[in-house]
């Protein structure tokens, strides 16, 4: 969706000023019996999501670590292209903006997966164990008016449902500055808790840019409506999308299969690939999976 320069603007005016009035200070409150405990920046986020829909939290990362990754992403894209029947063949599929399973080309992109405070997160918030379901570079192309993000969908696209507790999170990694001239990324504040798209009139009176800094996630309930905005900077913004799912979800792409069983033998990122919870394909291999439970 194309928003008008002025409205990105008060978005952003809004945002800052909010910024601005937090503190550590005890807001006055009577008639208070119960309140939620947020005592860290983990907690703090899962608050948001649970009340908005979508938080912002610091990767914890060196400036020379992100550079790292930056290089990588570059090289990455050059190698997906080349494999890929290249750029005219993946822009025939709209798929020339997005790197499917860039851990699958890079160790440095399974770092980032295995994020501690992105898993904290989903401890916090998925029921049982979260699994990695799938992760996609994705880029942002200056001065396009059209992408194949810049639409208002849910990262659980088609439906139309809402649930106590997130089935999946959406933890968007910022590679390059999220910021309103780039095309910081569109919410609709609390639609997670809605079964419909809001309309026309809410989405244009209500949608939020929200800008973060390289090196942070933005983490959203994938339940929420979001948008990629337009990026009217002169070079492309960004950024590695992660969806950690209930294991019940099957993957994008199944991991196991793509990566192959001897990828790592790290029993928890075994876990969070999805390789303790294959899908049996007879009977037998299902009773055989039973078996081996303890």
């Amino acid at each position: 969706m194309n928003l008008p320069l002025s409205y990105d603007t008060h978005q952003q005016h809004n945002f800052e000023a909010r910024q601005a009035s937090m503190t550590d200070d005890h807001p006055n409150r009577y008639g208070v019996i119960q309140q939620t405990r947020a005592d860290d920046d983990v907690e703090r986020t899962c608050e948001s999501i649970c009340q908005l829909g979508y938080g912002v939290i610091d990767g914890g990362y060196s400036h020379e670590w992100l550079a790292r990754i930056s290089d990588a992403f570059s090289r990455v894209h050059q190698r997906y292209l080349g494999e890929n029947g290249g750029g005219d063949a993946l822009r025939a599929l709209d798929e020339h903006n997005t790197v499917r399973l860039p851990l699958a080309y890079d160790t440095i992109f399974l770092e980032l997966a295995a994020n501690e405070r992105v898993l904290d997160i989903c401890k916090h918030l998925i029921s049982g164990y979260a699994m990695l379901n799938q992760q996609n570079g994705i880029i942002n192309p200056p001065n396009a008016e059209r992408y194949n993000q810049a639409a208002w969908h849910r990262d659980l696209p088609y439906q139309h449902f809402v649930s106590s507790r997130p089935l999946a999170l959406n933890a968007l990694f910022c590679i390059d500055e999220f910021t309103m001239e780039n095309g910081a990324t569109l919410v609709l504040p609390a639609s997670h808790r809605q079964e419909a798209l809001p309309s026309n009139h809410f989405i244009n009176a209500q949608a939020l840019a929200v800008t973060a800094p390289a090196g942070s996630f933005i983490v959203l309930d994938c339940m929420l409506f979001h948008s990629g905005g337009v990026n009217r900077s002169s070079r492309p913004r960004r950024a590695v999308n992660h969806v950690y799912s209930i294991p019940l979800l099957h993957q994008q792409i199944e991991l196991p299969s793509a990566l192959g069983q001897n990828f790592t033998t790290d029993a928890s990122l075994r876990k969070l690939l999805g390789y303790e919870v294959p899908r049996p394909r007879s009977v037998a291999e299902y009773l055989a999976a039973r078996r081996r439970k303890p």
